[in-house]
């Protein structure tokens, strides 16, 4: 762990040189690093065989290996699978960007160059170190296709398919490097994002279950706990997150595993270990903003606002995620700041109108905007194309359900709500969409609880939407007492007095003849009632 927590850096210049250059430069310092130690090698190795007669004092101090610099922990943080800190990462571009100025041929360089440009686009929330991306990872499949040995640079495109939220892109090229290359362990993150971008849990899943048999450690460890989360399993999902951040080692691994247990918490409705959990991620990486976003909330659910609009307003400034702005301004109208919120609004809309434009879909916050917001139409169609295109996860489902319901499309919204629901993911927002719709179709007994249900899992999991959960609930009464009249048996009627007893008769009454038996029918069995019909599975993309 780092004595001091580094500050955001800047990212380096990431302009991509032209081709061309054919003088050969030294190597970069990790090479001669390599050459320098094969030499040593086998400089000793000529040693042992001709008897050496070097003599090293017994009180010699062994010499500790070298510190391993930015350029190097950052390669061995993407050797483990696991993040690098932004200095890190930004010393690694760099690096690379001397190296292929003077060496346009390096494929595997130009590979590493453009996925480092797609984690650096992700944690800045520029997506215009994506277009850099993409350049840079087709500059390296020109040099070498993938064809021929380059799934790096396949990978590459995946991871940045994923960030753009092209899920269905991502699935294919991390489908093509796993049908090639099985035992590649980097295909797995990959398919893992895209499967969840797109409701696949079960492949989700598979993907996840074989990404642990490669590759041991802490990165599989959370992605394990994210397959549990999924499934609603949240204790299976608690222990094996607190495994992963037991075994993290490196700052960046360690703050990103931190985090994790606070979401946990936070989905759990415990803000005060969700809290302590994103305060112990930021003092192991004060770089680790995603960390400062999810303080903010835990702050707002323990009704500590003026502290957490100061979080906000750092996140949304350094870490502009359109989901952030769209938070602190929902925050703001909680709050009766209806200027501050339409500011924020109006922000969230250029934001979005940018990730349009640097080709990221975020049609996800834009429909949850426009639902609450703005245009429910708007939103229905937004969330209408990202079924049709086949993502098809519980959060599409859920928003998809909202925006029918807001704009007055209940009875056709309840089936994509009850999706949601059912997909496993504990949401309280989905059960509380879920009660609202059925609550506006008269169905009050199952709206009640689910708004009991969205209330009890996180009492506090929005500043808007949970007061309007507890006014719904108390709109809908105690359900009626007792239950229908057929269950509880009639009381007899109550007979006039004793019947007088029959005159007893001077011969006995004859036995009466017995009755033939009746005729047997055959025996059927129940009729079983049929099954329903199952859901339609999302259509899969045929691979190159």
């Amino acid at each position: 762990m780092d004595a001091k927590p580094q500050q955001n850096p800047e990212p380096p210049s990431s302009t991509l040189p032209p081709q061309g250059a054919t003088s050969v430069p030294p190597p970069p310092a990790p090479m001669r690093t390599t050459l320098r130690r094969a030499a040593f090698g086998a400089i000793a190795g000529a040693v042992l065989v001709t008897g050496a007669v070097i003599i090293v004092p017994d009180d010699t101090e062994e010499v500790s290996p070298p510190v391993p610099g930015p350029v190097a922990r950052a390669e061995a943080a993407a050797a483990a699978g696991s993040p690098a800190s932004l200095s890190d990462l930004t010393a690694l571009i760099g690096d690379r960007q001397t190296w292929v100025e003077t060496h346009p041929s390096d494929a595997p360089s130009w590979a590493v160059l453009g996925t480092a440009y797609v984690e650096w686009g992700r944690r800045s929330a520029d997506a215009a170190y994506y277009t850099r991306a993409e350049q840079a990872l087709q500059r390296s499949l020109a040099a070498q296709p993938g064809e021929r040995g380059n799934a790096e640079a396949w990978v590459g495109l995946g991871a940045l398919a994923n960030a753009r939220n092209d899920f269905l892109a991502a699935k294919k090229w991390g489908e093509t490097v796993r049908a090639r290359e099985p035992k590649n362990w980097t295909a797995y993150p990959v398919l893992i994002d895209a499967y969840n971008g797109l409701g696949e849990y079960a492949a989700a899943g598979r993907a996840t279950e074989k990404f642990g048999t490669l590759r041991k450690g802490a990165p599989a460890l959370a992605r394990a706990s994210e397959m549990y989360r999924n499934q609603g399993w949240r204790e299976d999902a608690l222990a094996t997150a607190q495994e992963a951040a037991d075994r993290a080692t490196a700052p960046a691994a360690k703050a990103a595993a931190l985090h994790r247990l606070g979401d946990l918490a936070a989905e759990r409705g415990e803000p005060v270990e969700a809290l302590a959990q994103y305060d112990a991620a930021l003092r192991t990486d004060r770089g680790h903003l995603a960390s400062l976003a999810g303080r903010a909330r835990a702050l707002v659910a323990l009704d500590r606002t003026d502290e957490a609009l100061v979080d906000y307003r750092t996140v949304t400034t350094k870490l502009p995620r359109p989901e952030y702005v769209l938070e602190l301004g929902e925050l703001y109208e909680s709050l009766d700041l209806d200027g501050d919120a339409h500011t924020q609004y109006a922000r969230l809309r250029e934001l979005l109108t940018r990730a349009r434009s640097a080709g990221v879909d975020e049609s996800l916050t834009e429909a949850r905007f426009e639902a609450d917001h703005g245009d429910a139409e708007a939103a229905v169609e937004l969330m209408r194309t990202e079924w049709a295109a086949q993502r098809r996860s519980s959060a599409v489902a859920d928003t998809l359900a909202w925006a029918l319901h807001r704009a007055g499309r209940s009875e056709e919204a309840v089936q994509y709500a009850e999706r949601a629901v059912e997909s496993g993911v504990r949401d309280a927002s989905y059960a509380y969409h879920l009660g609202v719709i059925e609550s506006s179709l008269g169905q009050d007994g199952p709206a009640r609880g689910h708004l009991e249900e969205a209330l009890r899992t996180n009492p506090d999991f929005s500043p808007l939407a949970a007061p309007l959960a507890r006014e719904a609930l108390d709109a809908l009464g105690e359900p009626a007492a007792g239950g229908p009249a057929d269950m509880q048996p009639s009381a007899p009627e109550p007979s006039a007095g004793p019947e007088p007893a029959p005159e007893p008769s001077a011969e006995p009454e004859p036995s009466p003849e017995p009755s033939p038996e009746p005729e047997k029918k055959p025996r059927t069995e129940p009729s079983q009632p049929a099954a329903p019909a199952p859901r339609a599975k999302p259509g899969a993309t045929a691979t190159p």
